[in-house]
């Protein structure tokens, strides 16, 4: 189960896959990442 690297609460699959670096790391969940900041990288990762 993919579980955020902060406060190591558990994420969904579904937002490990999305947010998660190229090593299944999740930085941060969204309790404990601003969700403009979340924002923000599913921008650039959708320019990629």
């Amino acid at each position: 189960m993919p579980r955020c690297d902060h406060c190591d609460a558990h994420v969904s699959d579904r937002f490990a896959r999305v947010f998660a670096d190229e090593g299944g790391q999740v930085y941060a969940c969204p309790n404990c990442s601003a969700n403009a900041g979340i924002a923000e990288v599913s921008r650039e990762r959708a320019h990629e």
